[in-house]
Protein backbone atom coordinates (compact mmCIF):
# COMPACT_ATOMS: atom_id res chain seq x y z
CA UNK A 1 0.00 0.00 0.00
CA UNK A 2 1.40 3.22 -0.85
CA UNK A 3 1.35 6.61 1.03
CA UNK A 4 -0.91 7.86 -2.15
CA UNK A 5 -3.74 5.45 -0.37
CA UNK A 6 -3.81 7.74 2.25
CA UNK A 7 -4.28 11.01 0.58
CA UNK A 8 0.05 12.06 1.67
CA UNK A 9 2.98 11.93 -0.87
CA UNK A 10 5.36 13.06 1.88
CA UNK A 11 5.96 13.42 5.46
CA UNK A 12 8.03 16.30 7.08
CA UNK A 13 8.98 15.83 10.54
CA UNK A 14 9.97 19.18 11.50
CA UNK A 15 11.83 19.11 15.11
CA UNK A 16 12.98 15.41 15.26
CA UNK A 17 13.94 14.63 18.56
CA UNK A 18 12.50 11.84 20.35
CA UNK A 19 8.94 11.97 19.72
CA UNK A 20 9.19 13.15 16.26
CA UNK A 21 11.83 10.39 15.51
CA UNK A 22 9.27 7.73 16.61
CA UNK A 23 6.15 9.48 14.39
CA UNK A 24 9.16 9.58 11.54
CA UNK A 25 10.04 5.67 11.95
CA UNK A 26 6.62 4.12 12.01
CA UNK A 27 5.69 6.11 9.28
CA UNK A 28 8.14 5.64 6.83
CA UNK A 29 7.00 1.89 6.82
CA UNK A 30 4.71 3.47 4.26
CA UNK A 31 5.01 7.18 3.20
CA UNK A 32 8.42 8.47 2.12
CA UNK A 33 9.65 10.40 5.64
CA UNK A 34 11.89 13.37 6.07
CA UNK A 35 13.66 14.19 9.53
CA UNK A 36 14.87 17.80 10.25
CA UNK A 37 16.23 18.13 12.94
CA UNK A 38 19.54 19.16 14.87
CA UNK A 39 22.66 18.10 12.94
CA UNK A 40 24.44 15.36 15.14
CA UNK A 41 21.12 13.47 15.41
CA UNK A 42 20.53 14.20 11.30
CA UNK A 43 24.30 12.85 10.46
CA UNK A 44 23.61 9.78 12.48
CA UNK A 45 20.43 8.71 10.70
CA UNK A 46 21.84 9.39 7.00
CA UNK A 47 25.00 7.57 7.99
CA UNK A 48 24.04 4.47 9.67
CA UNK A 49 19.85 4.88 9.48
CA UNK A 50 17.16 5.47 13.03
CA UNK A 51 17.99 2.90 15.68
CA UNK A 52 14.71 2.42 17.78
CA UNK A 53 14.63 0.27 20.58
CA UNK A 54 12.24 -0.87 23.32
CA UNK A 55 9.02 -1.01 22.67
CA UNK A 56 9.64 -0.85 18.70
CA UNK A 57 12.67 -2.28 17.49
CA UNK A 58 14.33 -1.67 14.10
CA UNK A 59 17.04 0.34 12.00
CA UNK A 60 15.12 2.50 10.31
CA UNK A 61 16.53 4.06 6.91
CA UNK A 62 14.75 7.81 6.43
CA UNK A 63 16.32 11.23 5.03
CA UNK A 64 17.44 13.70 7.31
CA UNK A 65 18.37 17.13 6.80
CA UNK A 66 18.82 20.35 9.26
CA UNK A 67 16.67 22.16 7.32
CA UNK A 68 13.75 22.59 4.90
CA UNK A 69 14.28 22.88 1.19
CA UNK A 70 11.06 22.19 -0.02
CA UNK A 71 7.49 21.15 0.45
CA UNK A 72 6.26 18.81 -2.26
CA UNK A 73 2.70 18.60 -3.26
CA UNK A 74 0.29 16.54 -0.62
CA UNK A 75 2.56 16.76 1.99
CA UNK A 76 2.10 16.38 5.75
CA UNK A 77 3.89 18.49 8.17
CA UNK A 78 4.10 17.05 11.64
CA UNK A 79 5.42 19.62 14.04
CA UNK A 80 7.15 18.35 17.07
CA UNK A 81 9.86 21.18 17.83
CA UNK A 82 9.26 22.51 21.60
CA UNK A 83 6.30 25.08 21.69
CA UNK A 84 8.83 28.33 22.40
CA UNK A 85 10.22 27.43 19.01
CA UNK A 86 6.65 27.50 16.91
CA UNK A 87 7.23 30.85 15.69
CA UNK A 88 10.89 30.53 14.23
CA UNK A 89 10.15 27.38 12.87
CA UNK A 90 7.29 28.43 11.11
CA UNK A 91 8.54 31.61 9.44
CA UNK A 92 11.07 29.59 7.90
CA UNK A 93 9.37 27.17 6.01
CA UNK A 94 6.08 29.59 5.71
CA UNK A 95 7.24 30.40 1.84
CA UNK A 96 7.06 27.30 1.22
CA UNK A 97 3.58 26.33 2.03
CA UNK A 98 1.36 25.02 -0.50
CA UNK A 99 -2.58 25.13 -0.99
CA UNK A 100 -2.75 21.36 0.16
CA UNK A 101 -0.17 21.38 2.77
CA UNK A 102 -1.51 20.09 6.16
CA UNK A 103 0.37 20.34 9.05
CA UNK A 104 -0.15 18.37 12.33
CA UNK A 105 1.00 20.45 15.87
CA UNK A 106 2.08 17.43 18.61
CA UNK A 107 3.67 19.04 21.00
CA UNK A 108 3.28 20.25 24.44
CA UNK A 109 0.80 23.28 25.45
CA UNK A 110 -2.41 25.12 25.47
CA UNK A 111 -2.89 26.90 22.13
CA UNK A 112 -0.37 25.81 19.99
CA UNK A 113 -2.31 25.51 16.93
CA UNK A 114 -4.14 28.98 17.02
CA UNK A 115 -0.58 30.45 17.17
CA UNK A 116 0.18 28.06 13.89
CA UNK A 117 -2.62 29.10 12.27
CA UNK A 118 -2.41 32.78 12.43
CA UNK A 119 1.08 32.06 11.15
CA UNK A 120 0.50 30.46 8.14
CA UNK A 121 -2.93 31.96 7.42
CA UNK A 122 -6.41 30.27 6.98
CA UNK A 123 -5.60 29.06 3.65
CA UNK A 124 -3.55 25.98 5.33
CA UNK A 125 -5.01 23.41 7.60
CA UNK A 126 -3.78 23.57 11.06
CA UNK A 127 -4.74 20.02 12.73
CA UNK A 128 -4.06 19.61 16.72
CA UNK A 129 -3.46 16.06 17.56
CA UNK A 130 -2.46 14.87 21.51
CA UNK A 131 0.63 12.10 21.18
CA UNK A 132 1.25 10.00 24.64
CA UNK A 133 3.70 7.05 23.62
CA UNK A 134 6.58 7.83 25.85
CA UNK A 135 9.84 8.00 24.23
CA UNK A 136 13.69 9.00 25.00
CA UNK A 137 16.17 10.41 23.04
CA UNK A 138 19.36 7.84 23.70
CA UNK A 139 22.08 9.55 21.44
CA UNK A 140 22.35 10.84 17.50
CA UNK A 141 20.79 8.48 16.00
CA UNK A 142 19.30 6.43 18.53
CA UNK A 143 15.75 6.35 20.67
CA UNK A 144 14.08 4.26 22.93
CA UNK A 145 10.34 3.57 22.90
CA UNK A 146 9.58 2.61 26.75
CA UNK A 147 5.80 2.80 25.93
CA UNK A 148 3.36 2.99 22.94
CA UNK A 149 0.41 4.13 23.07
CA UNK A 150 -2.44 6.17 20.72
CA UNK A 151 -2.67 9.62 19.19
CA UNK A 152 -5.87 11.52 19.20
CA UNK A 153 -7.26 13.62 16.36
CA UNK A 154 -10.20 15.45 15.94
CA UNK A 155 -12.50 14.29 13.92
CA UNK A 156 -12.50 16.36 11.05
CA UNK A 157 -11.58 15.83 7.43
CA UNK A 158 -8.01 16.57 7.77
CA UNK A 159 -7.68 14.94 11.07
CA UNK A 160 -9.26 11.58 9.56
CA UNK A 161 -7.25 11.44 6.70
CA UNK A 162 -4.11 12.09 8.88
CA UNK A 163 -5.59 8.65 11.17
CA UNK A 164 -5.83 6.70 7.44
CA UNK A 165 -2.25 7.24 7.56
CA UNK A 166 -1.36 6.59 10.91
CA UNK A 167 -3.50 2.99 10.08
CA UNK A 168 -1.47 2.02 7.19
CA UNK A 169 1.57 2.15 9.59
CA UNK A 170 0.92 1.23 12.56
CA UNK A 171 0.16 4.19 14.74
CA UNK A 172 -3.18 3.75 17.09
CA UNK A 173 -5.20 7.10 16.44
CA UNK A 174 -8.36 7.63 18.55
CA UNK A 175 -11.00 10.16 17.30
CA UNK A 176 -12.60 13.10 19.26
CA UNK A 177 -15.12 15.60 18.97
CA UNK A 178 -14.13 17.70 22.06
CA UNK A 179 -10.76 18.36 21.41
CA UNK A 180 -10.39 21.78 23.81
CA UNK A 181 -11.06 19.25 26.69
CA UNK A 182 -9.04 16.26 25.77
CA UNK A 183 -6.14 19.56 25.60
CA UNK A 184 -6.62 20.39 28.52
CA UNK A 185 -6.88 17.05 30.04
CA UNK A 186 -2.71 16.02 28.70
CA UNK A 187 -2.13 19.87 29.85
CA UNK A 188 -2.91 18.70 33.59
CA UNK A 189 -0.81 15.68 32.85
CA UNK A 190 2.04 17.48 31.40
CA UNK A 191 1.86 20.15 34.36
CA UNK A 192 2.29 17.02 36.84
CA UNK A 193 4.24 14.85 35.29
CA UNK A 194 7.01 17.49 33.50
CA UNK A 195 8.01 19.68 36.56
CA UNK A 196 8.30 17.26 39.27
CA UNK A 197 10.00 14.64 37.45
CA UNK A 198 12.60 17.62 36.05
CA UNK A 199 12.48 18.88 39.78
CA UNK A 200 13.55 15.42 41.56
CA UNK A 201 15.43 14.35 37.90
CA UNK A 202 13.53 10.94 38.04
CA UNK A 203 11.40 8.41 35.83
CA UNK A 204 8.19 9.49 35.33
CA UNK A 205 6.86 6.43 37.36
CA UNK A 206 8.63 7.56 40.89
CA UNK A 207 6.52 10.68 41.21
CA UNK A 208 3.41 8.38 41.44
CA UNK A 209 4.30 7.84 44.49
CA UNK A 210 1.58 8.57 47.60
CA UNK A 211 4.10 11.00 49.65
CA UNK A 212 3.59 13.30 46.71
CA UNK A 213 -0.47 12.77 46.43
CA UNK A 214 -1.21 16.55 47.83
CA UNK A 215 0.92 17.81 45.66
CA UNK A 216 -0.80 16.41 42.58
CA UNK A 217 -3.86 16.92 43.83
CA UNK A 218 -3.12 20.62 44.04
CA UNK A 219 -1.84 21.13 40.48
CA UNK A 220 -4.58 19.21 39.10
CA UNK A 221 -7.45 21.20 41.13
CA UNK A 222 -6.02 24.59 40.37
CA UNK A 223 -5.72 23.15 36.25
CA UNK A 224 -9.66 21.96 36.64
CA UNK A 225 -10.77 25.63 38.09
CA UNK A 226 -8.86 27.53 35.57
CA UNK A 227 -9.79 25.08 32.82
CA UNK A 228 -13.62 25.62 33.64
CA UNK A 229 -13.07 29.30 33.64
CA UNK A 230 -11.78 28.65 30.13
CA UNK A 231 -14.94 26.46 29.05
CA UNK A 232 -13.49 23.21 29.28
CA UNK A 233 -15.42 20.52 32.05
CA UNK A 234 -12.78 18.46 33.32
CA UNK A 235 -14.99 15.28 34.50
CA UNK A 236 -13.55 11.89 36.84
CA UNK A 237 -10.78 11.55 39.01
CA UNK A 238 -8.27 12.98 37.04
CA UNK A 239 -5.78 12.98 39.14
CA UNK A 240 -6.17 9.07 39.89
CA UNK A 241 -5.62 9.10 36.08
CA UNK A 242 -2.71 10.67 36.11
CA UNK A 243 -1.29 9.16 38.64
CA UNK A 244 -1.94 5.69 37.18
CA UNK A 245 -0.40 7.10 33.86
CA UNK A 246 2.85 8.03 35.56
CA UNK A 247 2.97 4.55 37.22
CA UNK A 248 3.09 3.07 34.20
CA UNK A 249 5.64 5.39 32.42
CA UNK A 250 9.43 4.27 33.16
CA UNK A 251 10.75 7.13 30.32
CA UNK A 252 12.31 10.46 31.37
CA UNK A 253 9.49 13.30 30.94
CA UNK A 254 10.79 15.79 27.71
CA UNK A 255 11.45 18.48 30.77
CA UNK A 256 13.63 16.59 32.68
CA UNK A 257 15.75 15.53 29.70
CA UNK A 258 16.04 19.17 29.10
CA UNK A 259 16.63 19.99 32.51
CA UNK A 260 19.35 17.28 32.68
CA UNK A 261 21.00 18.84 29.40
CA UNK A 262 20.94 22.11 30.51
CA UNK A 263 18.41 23.38 28.09
CA UNK A 264 14.82 25.47 28.03
CA UNK A 265 11.59 23.91 29.12
CA UNK A 266 8.18 24.24 28.26
CA UNK A 267 7.12 25.19 31.63
CA UNK A 268 5.82 28.43 30.32
CA UNK A 269 3.47 26.29 27.36
CA UNK A 270 2.30 24.27 30.96
CA UNK A 271 2.30 25.11 34.43
CA UNK A 272 2.75 29.08 33.44
CA UNK A 273 0.22 29.25 30.73
CA UNK A 274 -2.38 27.61 33.92
CA UNK A 275 -0.91 30.73 35.85
CA UNK A 276 -1.31 32.78 33.77
CA UNK A 277 -4.90 32.03 32.52
CA UNK A 278 -5.53 31.48 36.51
CA UNK A 279 -4.52 35.54 36.94
CA UNK A 280 -6.54 36.24 34.06
CA UNK A 281 -9.81 34.81 35.58
CA UNK A 282 -8.80 35.46 39.35
CA UNK A 283 -8.19 32.33 40.23
CA UNK A 284 -5.18 31.78 42.18
CA UNK A 285 -2.61 29.18 41.13
CA UNK A 286 0.06 29.10 44.09
CA UNK A 287 1.27 25.45 43.21
CA UNK A 288 1.56 25.84 39.49
CA UNK A 289 3.07 29.78 40.08
CA UNK A 290 6.14 27.30 42.46
CA UNK A 291 6.43 24.75 40.03
CA UNK A 292 6.94 27.76 37.46
CA UNK A 293 9.42 29.43 39.40
CA UNK A 294 11.47 26.45 40.44
CA UNK A 295 12.31 24.86 37.18
CA UNK A 296 12.66 28.31 35.43
CA UNK A 297 15.29 28.62 38.16
CA UNK A 298 17.20 25.05 37.40
CA UNK A 299 16.77 26.13 33.68
CA UNK A 300 20.20 26.51 31.79
CA UNK A 301 22.29 25.33 34.92
CA UNK A 302 24.49 22.16 35.10
CA UNK A 303 22.94 19.43 36.89
CA UNK A 304 24.08 16.13 37.61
Amino acid sequence: MTAETSGFTKVIILGAGAIGSYYGSMLSRKTDVLLVGRRGHVDAVNSRGLEVTGAVEGIFDLDASTELSGIPEGSLIILTTKAYDIEEAVNEFRELLRTDTVILVLQNGLGNEDLVQSLVGPGVDVVRGLASTGVEFLSPGRIEVKLVRETVLPKTAAGEKIGRLFDLCGLDARFSEWMDVEVWRKLTMNCVINPLTALFRVPNTEIAVEGLREVRRGIVDECIRVAEREGATLEGDLEGEISRAAASYSNLSSMCQDIIKGRRTEIGFLNGKVSELGRRHGVATPVNDVLTSLIRFMEGKEWS
